[in-house]
């Protein structure tokens, strides 16, 4: 075959097997420097065959796009029984479903962190898929250079009848390895033999040869070996790099028809990424009513009910919105949601639906936001548009203690091949940089333990000026050897480490999920995670439901179960002049966002008094209205310090509830709308384009249509370009209403609680530590400052977690330090037995070890034992005690 012109100028060569960096700790470059040295190469395609997984291919996707070349998916397979590694390539959509299938079967079938596939599974699963035979791991190979050619060949056939003889290509590959030739000579003699095609690879694991001790370090981490003791398992040169299409011609001179026929492939792999939103589950309804009925009549009953002023106004809103919903295929996802919501309340778990959501009048009808978006102005717009691209997500927090009940309904509900978790792909930091390249380079464990200690395990790029670091190892900082561990971990910056659980996201489809996306097995038991994260997961479009853990929610549920009768906190009015009190008094520890030290500095000085406020205090406090200084400004005005001005009238209406400061996301919409006449959609388009700063080409858009639209209302051209200035300035860091004002639902109830059953209150907090900004001994000091009286820890009395005992609180065994949840139960086991008659009895019973035993006894839980003595003295007397091991190490 002769070259062929596929965009770029000629070439000779399309890389066909390369590795990123999410080829865990085997790869070093992105997707994205794949392509652009593709591109660099005028390589009109690229294939990525990252190992056992697809997790960069969204990634690369995108890059290949962006450069204009064709993005070839694929991957390096682990087949199981010795069996080697084989490359595959999704030759159409067909194949892309199946190689997601293998893929899924892969991890499967190994044990957490190793995939093995069986190879009679790819039987079932060949059809669109193209075989490359693999690389010096692959069965073939390895047949060869054991000289057993028969096998060799009987591999190959099976492999040619698996995936049939045009889909399956010998792979040849040359780095200058001994054997190399050897291999790629007896590789031509079972072309010839078997009728087989050729295909030259470059097996890229970096991108030049300067990255070859990189890869090892990565080696050396993968396989937990310093260098001197991991050998056998590095490459024997620096030669797997991304070579150019001239240099692989050159290697491959003997065999044209394997450079050539990667043109062949890459001209026959069509796939298509799916992209979404995907076809979500249908919730069951009466054959009379499709799913847009069924939303329309939940939402205008509910309506019916609420509402009686401004009826029609309601109504014309949510037709909108429904309008919008049924445009954007969401129905399904707000029954969904709202089946969700259904189940929590049935039994009886706390849950409520925050950020850009709480737009939504739909979301209110259905229970699933707190807050009437109309009376508390905020804009649908924020959430969902004609104009928007990519679709929402709705966050629902759901009391922590009781998320997994929740987790486990979806699971059961729609069934685990419909369902799985949004993964995060988990990378070097810092900490984990310095350790694991430390390990690998030979240092001692304790001296990394001294030097990882002082880092606050944020960016791993400053590694090799830093301070703390420096003063730790003093002299040795500027030594040969900590330069190079500095230097080395700071390239590993953001490389992928290992995979973990996302806390919520969870993926939802009609169709099986592994037509569509690889799936492997969490960490936790009966939990699957999809391979790409929340990141590609947003690229792809996909839908993505986010079911959090909230321990304010627990903590209010507790102590809401102590109060008789159990207050119904949904009808609570914001007015109770009480609570307000409270919190102007500072007395705010434990309440939900706003107990922390900055909160509490600001309290004097903005003094709460509505749900209104709340909602701007929760807001005020974030970096992005702290690092634009926000919060200055508006606090004096505030204050009667300094005037309340507007660039232009038509801003007083939307900036007077925070004083003409641009506080909240919903009004830069509000300002684009009512100066400039831009869609509330567009004008959503502009407030991402001022958060996201590298959009310079539509900000430069959007700015022109700002100033345009405001001349054409009466607004010079200066004072536009000055509020437009303003809202480059404010704009790109303003925090939603939506989220700030759901989150004061929760700060109110909190408050309501603290107020008015300040018992029950403390009882909740204290049993869903840790949680908040202060640890529990401030907590307790706090609940005894203000009266509450506590009984404490007792062997014989307390609970695992803290219980209301006459009116006191009875701390629980958790309070006790080190005293963990395996520990309890089996002290409360033995307990149920036979009380513990001493402190001889109870370490010869527990057998806990010596420095858990200490905490149990300066926690005060035994003194009942020991009346007279004083806990000092009975630590003294611990010794002769332990003369068995631990029950628990």
């Amino acid at each position: 075959m002769t070259t062929r012109k596929l965009g770029f100028s000629i070439v000779p060569y399309i890389e066909l097997h390369s590795h990123s960096y999410y080829s865990l700790l085997d790869g070093v470059p992105t997707p994205e420097e794949l392509v652009k040295q593709a591109v660099k190469w005028e390589m009109p395609a690229i294939a990525l065959t990252d190992h056992n997984g697809l997790y960069g291919i969204p990634r690369f996707w995108e890059a290949s796009q962006k450069a204009g070349i064709k993005a070839i998916i694929g991957c390096e397979i682990t087949l199981d029984n010795k069996c080697g590694h084989l490359t595959l390539l999704a030759e159409n959509q067909i194949g892309y479903s199946n190689l997601c299938r293998l893929i899924t079967l892969s991890h499967h079938k190994g044990r957490k962190g190793q995939a093995l596939l069986q190879e009679n599974t790819l039987i079932e699963n060949s059809a669109g898929l193209i075989a490359l035979s693999g690389c010096r791991k692959s069965s073939i190979v390895q047949d060869l250079i054991s000289r057993d050619y028969q096998k060799a060949i009987h591999t190959a056939s099976r492999y040619s009848e698996i995936f049939g003889k045009d889909c399956f290509f010998l792979e040849m590959q040359n780095h200058h390895e001994r054997n190399d030739y050897y291999i790629n000579e007896q590789i031509a003699n079972l072309s010839n033999k078997l009728m087989l095609p050729l295909v030259a690879t470059g097996n890229v694991h970096y991108l030049t040869s300067e990255d070859a001790p990189l890869h090892d370090i990565l080696t050396c981490i993968r396989h937990k070996l310093p260098l001197e003791h991991a050998i056998s398992y590095l490459r024997t040169n620096h030669e797997y790099y991304f070579h150019s299409p001239q240099q692989m011609e050159q290697l491959f001179n003997e065999y044209a028809q394997s450079t050539n026929n990667t043109l062949c492939i890459s001209e026959r792999c069509q796939v298509n990424l799916p992209f979404g939103p995907q076809a979500l589950p249908q919730i069951q309804l009466s054959s009379q009513m499709n799913a847009d009925d069924k939303l329309s009549e939940l939402c205008h009953t509910t309506l019916a009910q609420k509402f009686v002023a401004n009826k029609n106004k309601y109504i014309l809103t949510l037709n909108h919105e429904l309008r919008m919903i049924s445009e954007h295929n969401l129905t399904n996802y707000f029954l969904i949601v709202w089946d969700l919501i259904c189940f929590a309340r049935k039994n009886n778990i706390l849950c409520q639906g925050r950020g850009s959501a709480a737009n939504s009048l739909v979301a209110y009808l259905l229970g699933i936001t707190p807050i009437d978006p109309l009376s508390t102005g905020l804009v649908f717009e924020r959430f969902l548009s004609r104009e928007r691209s990519t679709t929402p997500d709705i966050d629902i927090d759901f009391a922590a203690d009781k998320r997994e009940e929740v987790i486990q309904y979806i699971y059961n509900k729609y069934g685990p091949e419909q369902v799985s978790m949004a993964c995060t792909i988990v990378t070097f930091r810092a900490r984990s940089a310095l350790r694991d390249v430390g390990l690998a380079l030979g240092f001692e464990k304790d001296t990394l333990q001294k030097a990882t200690t002082v880092l606050d395990d944020r960016s791993a790029s400053s590694l090799p000026e830093s301070e703390s670091i420096r003063a730790i190892i003093k002299e040795d900082f500027y030594s040969p050897r900590w330069q190079e561990l500095l230097r080395i971990a700071a390239l590993l910056e953001g490389f992928p480490r290992h995979l973990g659980i996302h806390n919520g996201g969870m993926i939802l489809s009609k169709q099986k999920l592994t037509k569509h996306i690889p799936i492997e097995p969490a960490n936790m038991q009966e939990r699957t995670v999809v391979q790409w994260d929340k990141d590609s997961l947003e690229f792809m479009n996909w839908i993505k439901l986010d079911v959090l853990g909230l321990r304010m929610l627990s903590a209010i549920s507790d102590a809401r179960a102590l109060i008789n009768p159990s207050p119904e906190l949904e009808n609570l009015r914001f007015d109770d002049h009480d609570v307000f009190d409270m919190i102007c008094r500072g007395e705010t520890i434990g309440l939900f966002q706003i107990e922390s030290r900055a909160q509490a500095s600001l309290i004097p000085r903005f003094k709460p008094r509505s749900l209104a406020d709340l909602t701007i205090q929760v807001a005020l406090i974030r970096p992005g209205p702290l690092q634009s200084n926000m919060v200055h400004p508006y606090l004096l005005r505030r204050e009667g310090k300094k005037p309340i001005t507007y660039l232009h009238p038509l801003l007083k209406p939307v900036l007077k509830e925070t004083l003409g400061v641009i506080l909240f996301q919903e009004q830069v919409l509000k300002i684009a709308r009512d100066l400039a006449g831009f869609t509330p959609g567009e004008g959503e388009l502009l407030r991402r384009s001022l958060r996201h700063k590298h959009t310079k080409e539509q900000l430069k858009h959007f700015h022109t249509r700002f100033i345009d639209g405001a001349q054409s209302r009466g607004v010079c051209a200066i004072t536009a370009n000055q509020i437009f200035d303003q809202l480059k300035s404010f704009g790109g860091y303003s925090f939603s209403k939506a989220h700030a004002a759901a989150f004061a639902v929760i700060t109110y109830w909190s408050a309501w609680i603290r107020c008015h059953h300040p018992t029950e209150f403390f009882i909740g907090i204290l049993r869903n530590q840790p949680m908040g900004f202060y640890p529990e001994h401030v907590v307790i000091s706090d609940a005894r400052r203000i009266g509450i009286r506590f009984l404490p820890v007792d062997l014989r009395y307390s609970s695992a977690r803290s219980t209301l005992q006459s009116g006191k609180i009875r701390l629980g065994l958790k309070t006790v330090r080190g005293l963990g949840t395996e520990y309890i139960n089996l002290l409360l086991q033995e307990r149920k037995i036979a009380p513990f008659q001493s402190l001889s009895d109870l370490i010869q019973r527990m057998r806990f070890p010596r420095p858990l035993m200490e905490s149990i006894i300066l926690s005060g839980a035994v003194d009942y034992l020991h009346p007279r003595k004083h806990r000092r003295q009975i630590l003294w007397e611990l010794t002769d005690a332990y003369q068995t091991k631990p029950r628990i190490k």
